[in-house]
């Protein structure tokens, strides 16, 4: 506790470093506000069927990562998602299409043009999801809307309310990475999903001691060391490396000598940080685009995908975040370009040659980490519906893994390190100095 007090004070003595903090808090309380501000027209006291529609199922995940604001029928109820949606498309898109593939390797200038290409699918995207969620929020609270508006009327502005809001949210994400203390748009998911903490905490509490079959207090100990367990597990997955010795040979150019030191590359057992899931949480979400507003035509099949509790679906979903770890893991570490890189600094592995075997060699040790890497956080993911075996309730079940704990976990390493960095550029301690987490890179988005 002295140690947190003393690097509160620290981050407060450096003037940069106190300004980010304020803006990414100030930014944070414009978000959180703004998921409190029902869409103009709706009386948010009769939205009870529309609060009991997200407490279960993948509904409840869709309120989860907004913050409560597609229960509250909010002017954010739509959130950060399309924009995850639509860089998850982009990044396929960079792999598969030549035209996008060049447009990845013009450095800043192709970024740019990703970036644009993004935001204009996010909006097309959005177009699509807003009318969808407001004709669920008819179907299932027909009566919040104040009487004398229509319909038919109230949907069109409300599609570019909710438009607006989406990317106002974006917009703020973004800032957040400019001005604040950076990785705005995983800090904005990170806040939505500690929204729902307190208010599962309690429900949890409170069935575990009221309920006949709830255990009582030792079973709510239990749950809390799982609960622990899974967290450090988390924490290991996300801070795991493999150091790669690399020898830099000595150069001599004029009077001066140059290399001839060890340096080490981290290759991270989780490589891929949270991306995998995010892109397997989005694809298990289609099937709830398609049949949500359907009732007695629904299929068996689509009931369990729908079910993130049921085996079919922990199943397809662990599948796909295997596949998508490879996947990402690929598009995100170049063995070649590492192995040229290092051959034109006069580096080299020893024992390795330069040039392919050194690439290969790299590509070996990476697919050694990613396998058990990816079974790992296949693990953590249906962790959630694992934990409802143990009767916890499903809001807090959803803290047991999954997307939320590790973009929790990673997020939160992610924003200590930044906060270190100021900190030890003015030569300043900070909570992580003698930590694990130093310098290893644990963005989690």
């Amino acid at each position: 506790m002295k140690k947190f007090i003393e690097t509160l004070k620290n981050c407060w003595k450096v003037e940069d470093l106190r300004q980010r903090i304020l803006i990414t808090i100030l930014f944070i309380a414009i978000y959180r506000f703004g998921s409190f501000v029902v869409l103009p027209g709706i009386d948010p006291s009769s939205l009870e069927n529309l609060h009991s529609q997200t407490e279960g199922g993948l509904m409840s995940l869709l309120d989860m990562f907004s913050g409560g604001a597609f229960s509250n029928a909010s002017i954010f109820a739509l959130g950060i998602m399309p924009y995850i949606s639509a860089s998850i498309v982009m990044q396929l898109l960079a792999v598969a299409v030549p035209y996008f593939q060049k447009m990845q390797r013009e450095g800043e200038s192709g970024r740019k043009k990703i970036s644009w290409y993004t935001r204009i699918l996010t909006v097309g995207i959005l177009l699509f999801q807003a009318p969808s969620y407001l004709i669920n929020l008819r179907v299932q609270s027909g009566g919040a809307l104040a009487q004398g508006i229509d319909w038919s009327v109230f949907i069109w502005p409300a599609i570019v309310i909710l438009a607006a809001g989406s990317m106002f949210i974006l917009w703020l994400g973004e800032r957040i990475t400019d001005k604040g203390i950076g990785n705005g748009i995983s800090l904005i998911i990170m806040i939505g999903i500690i929204a729902r903490l307190p208010q599962a905490f309690i429900q949890e509490v409170t069935s575990r001691f009221t309920a006949i079959s709830g255990g009582g207090l030792v079973m709510f100990i239990i749950e809390i060391l799982i609960l622990f367990a899974v967290i450090c597990a988390a924490i290991v997955l996300v801070q795991g490396v493999r150091k790669v010795p690399v020898q830099y040979a000595k150069r001599v150019v004029g009077n001066k000598q140059y290399g001839g030191a060890r340096q080490y590359i981290p290759l991270k057992l989780f490589a891929a940080n949270v991306m995998p899931i995010i892109f397997a949480q989005a694809i298990m979400f289609i099937p709830l685009a398609i049949v949500q507003y359907s009732t007695d035509n629904t299929s068996s099949i689509f009931r369990s995908l729908m079910d993130h509790t049921s085996l079919l679906y922990n199943v397809i979903f662990a599948i796909l975040i295997i596949a998508f770890t490879y996947f990402y893991t690929a598009i995100t570490l170049n063995p070649t370009q590492m192995a040229e890189d290092m051959k034109r600094n006069n580096g080299y592995i020893p024992g390795i040659k330069p040039g392919k075997p050194t690439a290969d060699y790299i590509d070996t040790v990476m697919s050694r980490l990613t396998f058990p890497g990816s079974l790992f956080i296949a693990f953590i993911a249906i962790m959630p519906a694992l934990a409802g075996l143990l009767n916890v309730q499903q809001g807090f079940a959803q803290f047991f893994g999954g997307t939320s704990l590790l973009i929790l976990v990673g997020v939160v390493i992610d924003t200590l390190q930044q906060i270190e960095s100021h900190l030890m550029m003015r030569h300043y301690d900070g909570l992580l100095n003698s930590g694990r987490t130093r310098n290893n890179g644990a963005s989690a988005y």
